[in-house]
């Protein structure tokens, strides 16, 4: 078991997702950046979908009352244990009584926490990510506990590549929306030319972006969307959906982001700027 002494800015359970609900107006949600993720849980031995800690931008602190092993992968936070720092995107022996506290990042917004065996918080809907009206827990707080179970995997004895997600990145690879079409052919190189902003009001529903040009588009019958879809409203304002989106909208779906371009967003904090890439399936 972990007791959460601080909760941290917004911490938050995750896993891969909570799938097959769609139907039912149930967004996936799942880790921001799916890729730091599953790199987490595999260094300690764990299979993709199992639950981690997601960390935003101030992490918490935690008191292990008993012994397991963890790895902390994504952007750089600095990560103490009993006050001694330790290294990100490697097993960390934990022994029972230990004291974890994660600080701030020095770029990036968010980092994965995994546990061997995986947190086992409540599942509901086939999924123990967080998400309002569903989980009982939208954010970790103090004095919260978090269960554990033995882990019966061992460690592989192959080093693992850390994964490449260069959180300087500007450039966002996007495929073209239903919509994009419809616009006229000034609008979209427009949409292609710009760099954007990113706002400060971002969160796990959605990222705004802003820029310089005056860009718009017709509203359209509610539709499916899904994280990545980037809208471009009658107002002018770009939307990107996140993994806590909704399932389905009224804004013109004018670009998809690849999922690695979705996870590149994710670790962007408000006032750095991106621009969007258009591909093809071919070129991809």
């Amino acid at each position: 078991m972990i007791r959460v002494v601080k909760g941290g800015l917004y911490t938050t359970v995750q896993d891969a997702g909570r799938y097959g609900y769609r139907n039912m107006g149930v967004p996936v949600s799942g880790a921001m950046d799916s890729v730091s993720a599953a790199f987490a849980n595999k260094l300690v031995g764990n299979s993709m979908n199992d639950a981690v800690l997601e960390i935003t931008l101030l992490g918490p602190t935690l008191k292990f009352e008993e012994a397991t092993r963890i790895a902390v992968a994504g952007a750089p936070f600095k990560v103490l244990l009993n006050a001694a720092e330790m290294v990100m995107n490697t097993p960390i022996s934990v022994k029972k009584n230990d004291v974890l506290t994660i600080e701030r990042p020095t770029k990036g917004m968010r980092c994965y926490m995994a546990v061997a065996g995986g947190l086992q918080t409540p599942e509901l809907l086939q999924s123990r990510s967080f998400y309002p009206n569903i989980t009982e827990t939208v954010k970790l707080a103090d004095g919260d506990v978090l269960p554990l179970k033995k882990s019966t995997s061992t460690l592989t004895t192959s080093p693992l590549s850390v994964p490449s997600l260069n959180f300087s990145k500007t450039s966002l690879q996007v495929y073209p929306g239903p919509e994009f079409e419809a616009l006229s052919l000034f609008q979209q190189q427009g949409l292609l030319e710009q760099m954007y902003t990113v706002s400060a009001q971002s969160n796990r529903m959605a990222y705004l972006l802003t820029c310089s040009a005056t860009l718009s588009a017709k509203e359209i019958h509610t539709a499916p969307v899904q994280p990545g879809t980037v809208q471009l409203t009658p107002s002018g304002k770009i939307i990107v959906l996140m993994r806590d989106a909704q399932v389905t909208g009224g804004y013109a779906r004018i670009f998809q982001l690849t999922e690695q371009s979705l996870n590149v967003l994710s670790q962007k904090r408000g006032g750095e700027t991106i621009k969007f890439q258009k591909v093809t399936v071919s070129g991809v």
